[in-house]
């Protein structure tokens, strides 16, 4: 955390201290100099002064109001317990767009269901496949899975084409199985598919860089593979 944000007061130091831009200079400088994708709806004023928030399919930037420079760290407010008000707004991000996905996950139901956890999976993931093998604890516990696809390897990874299979199966739950256990599916791809892509760019935009990755209900990001009875215990703190 101390290097974060010494990190982010040396580049606040070094924020221009001319006129404002405006958010629509700001935008062009944005996708002109740095290639991020933008529109005014991504942009909204920070919890510092003189910065802009911008949400790119990268994650969350600052940006300086004269379009300058660029912070990609965490805000902490010192006022507030060292509150990290950047994870907590990606916290609410993560919310918001998992509900608009929940319909393309492949879902295991917990019959007592407690809690609801997304996690990106990839099927040539080991600690993926020890997850799964685990189902049934996870299930126990009153904890439904939802999975969503985050082929490592990219777009052009044998992973992300069998997974696009995965979704596409009749019977996705029996054939996330069969692909873990190292069985290559042998299904058309189908319009399904396009949720592999819309998945993996959701978990670039979360921050996921490897999988498992857990996203519990508050939003909250857990990188790596969490036993049941842990994970029912941090739940249960929450």
């Amino acid at each position: 955390m101390k290097t974060k944000m010494v990190t982010l007061l040396a580049a606040l130091t070094m924020i221009a201290t001319g006129a404002q831009a405006g958010e629509k200079e700001v935008i062009s400088v944005l996708k002109s100099k740095v290639g991020f994708e933008v529109t005014e709806a991504d942009i909204s004023p920070s919890p510092v002064a003189g910065l802009y928030e911008v949400v790119t399919p990268q994650g969350l930037f600052y940006v300086s109001e004269d379009g300058s420079k660029l912070v990609h760290g965490q805000i902490y407010d010192i006022n507030d317990s060292m509150k990290n008000l950047t994870e907590t707004r990606m916290n609410g991000m993560r919310v918001a767009a998992l509900e608009k996905v929940k319909g393309s996950a492949i879902e295991f139901k917990a019959p007592n269901e407690k809690h609801v956890v997304t996690v990106f999976t990839d099927i040539s993931c080991g600690y993926c496949r020890k997850l799964h093998n685990e189902m049934q604890n996870y299930l126990d516990a009153g904890i439904t899975i939802r999975y969503l696809a985050f082929p490592r390897g990219g777009e052009r990874s044998a992973a992300w084409a069998q997974m696009e299979k995965l979704w596409c199966a009749a019977d996705p739950k029996a054939a996330m199985g069969d692909a873990k256990a190292g069985e290559k599916l042998t299904n058309d791809s189908c319009d399904k598919a396009k949720a592999i892509a819309e998945h993996y760019q959701l978990g670039n935009l979360f921050g996921v860089n490897g999988t498992p990755a857990m996203v519990l209900e508050d939003g909250t990001l857990v990188p790596g593979y969490v036993p049941a009875e842990r994970l029912q215990m941090q739940l249960g703190s929450r």
